[in-house]
């Protein structure tokens, strides 16, 4: 990748740049993920997910093995059928974006607060301390 973009900036343009365009993932790109924003202050972190486009329903929010998932999908179709006419459309939209953090293994799910407004998700994750073994001394006879 590195020779790509290397090759790219150049001003000289081969017939391998091409070639290798199209052996590039298609499915890949810098939109499949879910742009966010992590902040932190004494008690919390925040994190804010955009997700324009998507309704409440169309996202789901799981916790598992200390790493949070978020998972945006929808899929969309619209058909338009005219009558007396020859002509049929369908428009069928599927989209899909996820975002994984790891939040630590001692976070439950009824620590995590989600709010959904304006197409961006807001999340509240409080600090947990880990908690530290308590010494225990064995009695001397």
């Amino acid at each position: 990748m590195n020779n790509y973009l290397q090759r790219r900036n150049n001003t000289v343009s081969s017939i391998f740049d091409a070639f290798e365009d199209f052996f590039r993932p298609v499915f890949a790109s810098e939109n499949d993920y879910l742009k966010s924003n992590v902040r932190e202050t004494d008690a919390e972190y925040q994190i804010d997910v955009a997700v324009p486009g998507f309704k409440k329903e169309q996202i789901k929010i799981s916790l598992e093995n200390g790493y949070l998932s978020i998972v945006c999908s929808k899929n969309e179709q619209e058909e338009s059928d005219e009558k007396d006419t020859a002509s049929y459309r369908r428009k069928e939209i599927s989209e899909y974006s996820s975002r994984t953090f790891h939040v630590g293994e001692d976070i439950t799910q009824n620590d995590i607060k989600a709010k959904y407004e304006n197409g961006i998700l807001c999340l509240t994750i409080p600090k947990i301390q880990p908690k530290i073994p308590e010494k225990s001394y064995i009695a001397i006879e």
